[in-house]
């Protein structure tokens, strides 16, 4: 979390910026709470059951489900000590992000993590970017930012990677994870982004190589969001990378983050500028064809978002209630088809990520940022009731 506040509106040129003052009270909270068992509370009827999956995860973000039944999860990472900022006796190596800049980063810091159906953790592949803000603004880390699959094969979205980011010779894209543990950049992102500026950025919170957040399989292509920027593209199997939406153009700068298809379209939450209007959230319906509508609203801080088989939709909030981020407010909402509200569960501590589970309950990216990295991240699974 991040960034020092000022009288302006700041967004998360890292997606999690926060007063500097929370990022204090956030420490003295990791101090005097066990991270490895939260109390999570369920809160509302219908409640569900929320216990933890798996644990073991550094800054755990998006995950997904894969063709044999496992769960895959794209972590953060630990960040990293490489610098292209300027020295005493040299120029900075390209354009440094503001506000939480300079990054510092690392080529190896970050991995994707296998579950099993008992919960137990492996690394499919590591040495992927990590990249963390500056002390000042919490040091608060990305890396691996989502996951997808295409028939077998396993794709993945960097948020942590190129040179303002202090990972010099590695851009944003989208990677192939080959069978043998090693990969293949698909799309370069970066310079996508560099060569294609959206309508709408935001000067004081920009990030010349993205920070991209979720990324969906449709048919044989994937769409990845941008906060930062605030758009959605398409990687085409070869490659190609083509927007689908400005959302800048129309919205602004919402920060775009949580995003999910169904039914023919794309469903887009977003996380919003801090300190947050509480309730400013919304929950937009994206058309293939790059139209623009909002769903509802009255949420705060969306990071994932999640449809049934009954075709209610989950809202994963990253934090409830407050302007900005604290600990143990994040939860999940059941928005029925009817437009009716149900709390399914709460008292989450800093959620990034959602998916539904082939066995139809919900599983989420638990302690995704905030605390040192190193294996305190979970993933909890919400057993949903009917």
């Amino acid at each position: 979390m991040g960034c020092m506040m000022s009288s302006r509106h700041v967004s998360t040129c890292q997606l999690f910026e926060c007063p500097r003052g929370a990022v204090i009270a956030l420490s003295v909270l990791i101090g005097l709470t066990a991270i490895a068992a939260p109390n999570v509370a369920v809160s509302g009827p219908p409640a569900a059951k929320v216990t933890v999956f798996a644990t073991g995860f550094n800054n755990p973000r998006g995950l997904k489900f894969g063709p044999e039944g496992d769960l895959y999860v794209a972590e953060g990472g630990t960040g990293g000590p490489l610098s292209t900022d300027a020295t005493p006796t040299t120029p900075a190596l390209c354009t440094q992000v503001p506000d939480v800049g300079p990054y510092t980063g690392s080529p190896v810091g970050a991995r994707i993590s296998q579950v099993d159906k008992h919960g137990n953790r492996t690394t499919v592949i590591d040495n992927l970017p990590s990249s963390q803000t500056n002390a000042e603004s919490g040091s608060l880390i990305s890396g691996v930012a989502d996951i997808a699959f295409i028939d077998d094969n396993l794709y993945a979205v960097f948020a942590g990677a190129g040179c303002s980011h202090g990972v010099v010779d590695i851009p944003n894209g989208v990677i192939r994870v080959n069978e043998d543990g090693t990969w293949k950049m698909v799309a370069n992102l970066s310079a996508f982004q560099q060569a294609n500026h959206v309508a709408n950025p935001n000067p004081g919170d920009f990030e010349p190589d993205g920070t991209w957040y979720n990324m969906v399989a449709v048919d044989h292509d994937l769409f990845a969001v941008e906060p930062n920027h605030g758009e959605i593209v398409k990687i085409s199997h070869n490659g190609a990378i083509s927007r689908v939406i400005d959302i800048s153009a129309s919205q602004g700068h919402i920060v775009p983050s949580a995003m999910t298809f169904y039914k023919g379209n794309f469903y887009v939450g977003n996380l919003g500028v801090f300190p947050q209007v509480i309730g400013s959230s919304n929950i937009y319906k994206v058309t293939p064809g790059g139209q623009i509508s909002i769903v509802t609203g009255g949420f705060d801080m969306v990071l994932g978002l999640a449809f049934d088989r009954k075709g209610r939709m989950y809202v994963l909030e990253m934090t409830s209630g407050n302007p900005a981020p604290v600990p143990f407010t994040g939860k999940v909402t059941r928005v029925n088809t009817s437009g009716t509200r149900e709390i399914i569960a709460d008292g989450l501590f800093f959620p990034t990520g959602m998916t539904l589970g082939h066995d139809g309950d919900l599983y989420v990216s638990n302690v995704g940022f905030g605390p040192p990295p190193v294996g305190l991240g979970q993933v909890l699974k919400i057993e949903l009731p009917d």
